[in-house]
């Protein structure tokens, strides 16, 4: 779809959103005190000192954090937490007063080690699996067609596991191939009753709100990373940006969000807390 297209559309599809009693009904469930944090940009932090890190974010405000699987993630800095058994970081993770109902598990890993990442997930007492990206050369949009229908599989073998999952974005989604913007394809393609989407707000730098895709696609996201940059593309606290963070919480509420993960610099972490506590009040 056209982005100026799609915008106007969003507007005009606002109302509608409005008047869907499943969606207040939703709304009702948001719980506008608890954020989380996204630990990767600070793996070095939390390889190093896991439970004193989960400290330190709860004590900057943070109520949940979202995993990366240890295993498929020990290249990117991980590695130290590989042994690590799941029970024993998610008792870290409650002795900080916190919770984990998410983890980042890449494509391969689900579809050739399906079993090992389940007893993963199950000891860290996930509700949410989210992937971060479909894992396709992406020539062409029927590659991504053909890898989000692998996708469809494997969620549901994980919703008989009892849980959901999720799929991440990148700014490589916010491209088109012979016109077709590439994240509208995987929508699409995608089982909505399946597959929940986790947005990334930094596509803000592309032109592209989260705010417009929760009201056109209502109910199909699960989950936000949540990042603020200037005009010209450098990365600030949220709250101090471009993006209207009021505009973004009420229509995650109104459309069925449940989670929120800070995923910045360390140095913005706190400030971005403070400004996301007081705006929900």
């Amino acid at each position: 779809m056209d982005r100026r297209k799609f915008i106007g559309t969003a507007a005009a599809g606002s109302a509608a959103v409005l008047l869907t009693p499943g969606l207040l009904k939703a709304g009702e469930l948001f719980k506008t005190k608890a954020i989380g944090f996204q630990p990767f940009p600070i793996r070095d932090m939390v390889a190093k000192d896991f439970a004193g890190t989960m400290k330190t974010m709860a004590g900057m405000g943070y109520q949940y954090t979202e995993m990366c699987y240890p295993k498929g993630y020990a290249g990117a800095g991980f590695a130290p937490l590989v042994d690590a058994k799941p029970a024993d970081l998610k008792k870290m993770i409650e002795d900080a007063g916190m919770t984990c109902p998410s983890c980042h598990f890449g494509m391969n890993d689900l579809k050739n080690n399906f079993k090992e990442c389940m007893d993963y997930a199950h000891g860290l007492g996930l509700t949410q699996i989210v992937t971060p990206g479909l894992e396709t050369p992406g020539k062409t949009i029927d590659d991504f067609k053909q890898a989000c229908g692998e996708l469809n599989k494997i969620a549901a073998q994980i919703k008989k596991e009892g849980m959901a999952t999720g799929l991440h974005n990148h700014e490589g989604e916010f491209k088109k191939i012979d016109g077709t913007l590439i994240y509208d394809a995987i929508l699409d393609a995608l089982d909505g009753k399946l597959v929940r989407m986790q947005f990334q707000t930094e596509v803000i730098k592309l032109g592209y709100k989260a705010a417009d895709y929760f009201r056109i696609y209502p109910g199909r996201f699960i989950s936000s990373h949540l990042s603020d940059w200037t005009a010209d593309g450098k990365q600030v606290p949220i709250g101090q940006g471009v993006i209207d963070w009021k505009e973004f919480f009420d229509t995650a509420k109104m459309t069925g969000v449940k989670n929120f993960f800070v995923e910045m610099n360390f140095d913005t972490y706190k400030d971005s807390a403070t400004y996301i506590h007081g705006l929900l009040g």
